[in-house]
């Protein structure tokens, strides 16, 4: 369910908006969540579905958040911008831009790089995913 631009407006950061609603990419290496591990799951930062689990993140020293999978469907798109072939990843509900998805990730958990911008994630930690309604994910983590 896509929100409506002026209260995403006031919601959002700057950078946020520019990330989720005009397929902006920030700066590799400047989000709080490259090189953070606490357990927990990440959610888009404009609709709050699930993404990505902490299980599944890893350090692909590219500057952006990694992950091998989302624990979610994604949308997938062809993204032709840079005169080169991309996939672009969104989320389902809120069709925010996440970043890109390639094929050079771990071989041993399945060959994808979900490489992601921070600035469309909000990290819930797993001792406040029940009270955030995020319960039903915490079998990721026993």
């Amino acid at each position: 369910m896509k929100t409506n631009d002026q209260e995403l407006r006031q919601r959002l950061t700057p950078l946020q908006y520019q990330v989720t609603q005009e397929q902006g990419t920030e700066h590799p290496f400047s989000s709080e969540y490259d090189r953070f591990d606490e357990e927990g799951i990440y959610v888009d930062i404009v609709s709050g579905e699930p993404l990505f689990s902490s299980q599944d993140k890893y350090d692909a020293g590219c500057g952006w958040p990694s992950f091998t999978k989302p624990i979610a469907t994604l949308k997938e798109l062809e993204d032709r911008s840079l005169s080169r072939l991309r996939t672009e990843v969104r989320s389902q509900s809120a069709d925010s831009h996440l970043g890109h998805v390639f094929p050079d990730g771990p071989q041993d958990k399945g060959g994808l790089r979900y490489c992601i911008n921070g600035a469309a994630l909000r990290f819930v930690p797993v001792v406040k995913m029940r009270e955030e309604g995020y319960g039903h994910y915490l079998p990721l983590f026993r």
